[in-house]
């Protein structure tokens, strides 16, 4: 067994990313296997050096140890190049020039990341493509959903609370797959980062079920090895909202710094007591 944690160096950790770091921690100690961190930190904006660092320095004084080398997707862009080409060639790209702007004024219905995009780029004639390239417009390159799913076939997947699950891509509709700024997307990197780090179990938040579709969808197409999930709860405030990194009044370093020391806060992220725990006592 072989999972994976996998934040975004975009801010501090907080008690939310502890128990999803707990999670995919117990599922491999539990079974014997390995736990692996990588960064995904392909959003070169937003991501810093320093708080990959701190990162390191909050996991390593909670009790958290992973094997070495930590991955980072900002050094596998070719890696995911190579997957674009392969969906490309088989005709399941197409680029979209519609704006933030514009999206935002199309009235779509709603999935599970907002609007679902209407496909308006979908049918534009080869040279009208050509054209605005041309031009020097920028695109984002979506995937066809309609035509992926036709050729994929049925697919099913296995959830370890939930249980069998029948795909459904259809749910996050054309996604993006690769910008220009950013030359991927989410969903096209962790499938692939998962399948090179032989990952056997994902686990990760509830918010994330919907785009397991997806995923499940481009594993299929790139003919990649297929893990089982599992959809763990997510850390919320007293009002009931998903904790995010600008709440940093829960941030592990916040916490720290507040004299709290590796358990509590580990109890705060929602670990049980008396469940199993990482070797936090070791750390000074």
């Amino acid at each position: 067994m072989k999972t994976r944690f996998a934040p975004s160096p975009t801010g501090l950790l907080h008690l939310g990313h502890v128990f999803a770091a707990y999670m995919a921690w117990s599922e491999a100690r539990q079974g014997g296997g390995r736990f692996l961190l990588r960064m995904e930190d392909i959003d070169a904006t937003r991501c810093r050096r320093e708080f990959e660092d701190a990162i390191f320095t909050d996991l390593r004084w909670l009790g958290f140890a992973w094997e070495e080398p930590v991955w980072r997707q900002s050094e596998r862009m070719e890696v995911y190049a190579g997957a674009l080409r392969q969906l490309d060639s088989m005709g399941l790209l197409y680029p979209c020039f519609c704006t933030r702007h514009e999206l935002m004024a199309i009235d779509a219905p709603q999935g599970p990341d907002g609007p679902l995009y209407q496909g308006n780029c979908r049918s534009l004639a080869p040279d009208q493509r050509h054209a605005f390239m041309a031009e020097g417009r920028p695109f984002a390159l979506r995937l066809d959903a309609t035509q992926a799913i036709r050729m994929a076939g049925p697919l099913t997947w296995q959830d370890l609370d939930r249980g069998p699950q029948m795909a459904q891509p259809e749910l996050l509709g054309d996604a993006v797959l690769a910008r220009k700024d950013i030359r991927t997307s989410y969903h096209l990197s962790v499938v692939t980062d998962d399948a090179a780090q032989e990952i056997s179990v994902v686990t990760r938040g509830d918010d994330l079920f919907a785009s397991t579709h997806l995923h499940r969808l481009l594993q299929a197409l790139l003919g990649l090895p297929v893990p089982v999930w599992r959809h763990h709860r997510l850390v919320c405030d007293e009002s009931g909202k998903r904790l995010a990194k600008r709440d940093g009044a829960r941030s592990v370093q916040t916490l720290r710094s507040a004299g709290h020391d590796a358990a509590a806060v580990l109890h705060m992220a929602g670990v049980p007591k008396g469940a199993l725990l990482p070797d936090y006592q070791s750390v000074t």
